[in-house]
């Protein structure tokens, strides 16, 4: 007989809010305590401060989203401050504390306090505008994929993918379009938008077309969706794509490109964000994916997820290329190590599975704040080879060429 399952308490909202409101008034009141009396009106403007950071997200999580079009000023004067504040309370507050604590045992527990919560303060500062900066220092990567028994007509067929973009109000015009024109200087035969077109909002779609709408490539552009794409509705979202003519729209469908008589099979999966097979058109098959696809054909992947990979890989796909983790957004690509690596299986770069390839794109957009420090944002080339059986990626040029800064984002 087996013994029964245990039963899981459902923590009530009253608790988590409770809870909340906890963290809140801790990591401010330690600010409050640090700032009072270290300038006039100090005590005012800490809990001035607390409230401009803390009931924009409040009425958020009230609301489950904003009730109206966040525009590009309400943006950049409600959402970042609010994105920022509540990155860096438990870490000031947290510093201070410490501080407090190191100091009490020599007799100055706030000149401790108050000079560790600013150290801490002014290294984020610098940290976050270094993450800025590089949020907009765009590169293109070339990759050679090394892909075995490739028919000779695509051998040297270019791929050009741009992943996680996550257009939206708070996206600068001057850095989409300076990623168009990158796109379209490469010349690709194949141009691969590999999920996250937006952000959180369907109507961020139109401002995606109005930049990258004149792509095209000989084969052709294809569309995949992404995890933000189905928060945002995508039902909403692939019409919108579909009535601006964006490309092929792929969601677990094929499309065969053909050079004489040699055919290869672009395909597009779901994402998991739409749930379990079946439950949503955008939640990933793979079986309906590669089910129109012939046999002996290479097929090529395009899965926003690389935790589609290994099933892609089990049916024979030669290459995969995902995005999604957006390498954390905080890097050290010489280790093989980035902010996603602790939680992921596959985060980064390129990976093999017996003849099975994955590249995973760092992306060229970011999500949350404007921050990228070792994973820069980037249009990657692929290209196609001809390889041996011990097939692998080759990344020859992995810094790619850099383009100037150019443009300052909302």
């Amino acid at each position: 007989m087996s013994s029964p399952r245990p039963v899981r308490r459902r923590v009530s909202g009253r608790i988590i809010a409770l809870r909340a409101a906890a963290y809140f008034v801790a990591g401010w009141g330690a600010i409050a305590f640090l700032a009072a009396g270290a300038f006039p009106g100090a005590l005012p403007a800490v809990l001035a401060l607390a409230a401009y950071c803390t009931l924009p997200l409040v009425l958020f999580i009230r609301w489950r989203g904003w009730p109206f079009y966040p525009k590009a000023a309400f943006r950049l004067l409600i959402v970042r401050p609010v994105l920022y504040g509540n990155l860096l309370l438990p870490l000031v507050a947290g510093a201070g504390v410490f501080g407090m604590l190191l100091g009490a045992a020599f007799g100055h527990a706030m000149l401790f306090g108050r000079s560790a919560a600013l150290v801490l303060l002014l290294a984020m500062a610098a940290l976050l505008l270094a993450g800025y900066v590089g949020s907009h220092r765009l590169v293109v990567r070339h990759v050679d994929a090394y892909v075995p028994d490739l028919s000779a007509s695509f051998d040297g067929l270019r791929i050009a993918q741009l992943s996680d973009l996550h257009v939206g109000p708070h996206s600068s015009r001057r850095f989409l379009d300076r990623v168009a024109r990158t796109t379209r200087d490469l010349t690709p035969d194949v141009i691969a938008v590999t999920g996250d077109l937006v952000d959180d909002r369907a109507e961020d779609v139109a401002v995606y077309a109005g930049v990258f709408g004149d792509l095209e490539a000989p084969h052709g552009v294809f569309v995949i969706p992404g995890n933000h794409d189905v928060y945002a509705g995508w039902d909403a979202v692939e019409n919108a794509l579909r009535r601006h003519g964006l490309g092929t729209v792929l969601v677990n469908d094929a499309h065969i490109i053909r050079r004489g008589a040699d055919e290869i099979a672009i395909v597009g999966t779901g994402d998991p964000a739409g749930g379990w097979r079946g439950s949503s058109r955008a939640a990933p098959d793979i079986d309906r994916t590669l089910a129109g696809v012939p046999e002996s054909v290479t097929v090529i992947a395009f899965a926003h997820n690389p935790a589609l990979w290994p099933s892609l890989a089990a049916r024979g796909v030669a290459l995969t290329l995902s995005g999604h983790t957006h390498w954390g957004q905080f890097a050290v690509p010489h280790l093989g190590w980035s902010l996603a690596s602790p939680f992921l299986e596959h985060a980064m770069g390129a990976h093999t599975r017996d003849d099975a390839l994955l590249y995973i794109s760092p992306g060229t957009g970011y999500w949350g704040i404007p921050f990228r420090i070792g994973a820069r944002p980037e249009v990657t080339l692929v290209t196609l080879r001809r390889g041996p059986a011990e097939a692998r990626v080759y990344a020859a040029r992995a810094v790619g060429k850099l383009m100037p800064v150019g443009a300052t984002a909302l």
